[in-house]
């Protein structure tokens, strides 16, 4: 009989936790479900909606038609070779500088900071109006110093597409310069004393002690910067509305400019060609992170 009892004991006392564990499943599966219901409405119905929007071959033959749709390709290009570069580059600079322990310097890094802070649209429709050739500032301090009208900076091209690739770099600068500090904040100081004991320079400290540990760094933020500005329109859209003439478009403004259109068809079929370009960096990017 006490072993028959010790027996039921120990089935209960067996059966409690699995039943405690249900219930933590029940609990988390059903607080997962809100979260699972806005993927479903705000990411996959609309992602699945565009791409039977974009079903007809018909409408990738007359984006192909579009000459705007090539030069878009081209500008995209573009901006991600230079645009993104710059600032990588840039940032690895300015990384360290910032990582010195000056007090002067955290107020710098402070006020360095404010562009990617505050929201886009204020401070890009800023920027638009400082370009305007009639009454914007730029324009007329030049008026003021030389007696001279101004270029129409936003009228041409070049000047347009460059200035949006300006603003990129503004904007997203300081994001990833605290992302390498951080990466060289994690280097050991010991090996920076050592080396400057061995009589190394700058760059050589740099060249055998911060670019080893920070390689990997910055190829994943080269790699995810490049993700991002794939679908960045504010830059362009904000300063230049695609203009002059629909010349500075890039991939991610060119479906905006088909919905003006009311050419819905062409508009999701300008987002999935720019698949092959964002699949592979989203792979190498997922293989890097998996290492």
């Amino acid at each position: 009989m006490s072993s028959t009892a010790s027996a039921v004991n120990a089935a209960g006392t067996a059966a409690t936790p699995a039943i405690k564990l249900g219930r933590w499943q029940f609990w988390g599966r059903l607080m997962v479900v809100p979260y699972l219901l806005v993927f479903v409405i705000f990411v996959l119905y609309p992602v699945c909606y565009g791409l039977w929007l974009a079903r007809h071959p018909q409408s990738y033959e007359h984006l192909v038609a579009d000459p705007i749709f090539f030069r878009s390709v081209i500008n995209t290009i573009i901006f991600l070779v230079v645009a993104i570069n710059v600032k990588m580059l840039v940032a690895l600079v300015l990384s360290g500088f910032f990582v010195q322990s000056r007090w002067w310097i955290k107020i710098l890094a402070g006020i360095f900071i404010l562009p990617w802070a505050v929201p886009s649209i204020p401070t890009i429709l800023s920027v638009r109006f400082m370009l305007n050739p009639e009454w914007g500032v730029i324009n007329s301090t030049i008026f003021h110093l030389t007696g001279l009208d101004g270029p129409n900076w936003l009228n041409d091209p070049t000047l347009a597409l460059s200035f949006a690739m300006l603003m990129h770099i503004w904007k997203s600068l300081p994001f990833w310069t605290l992302i390498l500090v951080a990466g060289r904040l994690s280097i050991p100081t010991e090996q920076y004393e050592a080396a400057s004991v061995d009589g190394a320079s700058s760059w050589q400290k740099f060249k055998f002690i911060s670019w080893p540990a920070l390689r990997t760094l910055y190829v994943t933020s080269l790699i995810l910067s490049m993700i991002w500005t794939l679908g960045d329109f504010n830059s362009v859209y904000l300063l230049t509305g695609g203009g002059p003439a629909d010349l500075t478009h890039v991939l991610a403004t060119l479906g905006i400019r088909y919905l003006r259109l009311d050419q819905v068809d062409l508009s999701m079929a300008s987002i999935v060609v720019a698949l092959p370009l964002i699949l592979p960096l989203v792979y190498f990017m997922m293989k890097r992170l998996s290492k």
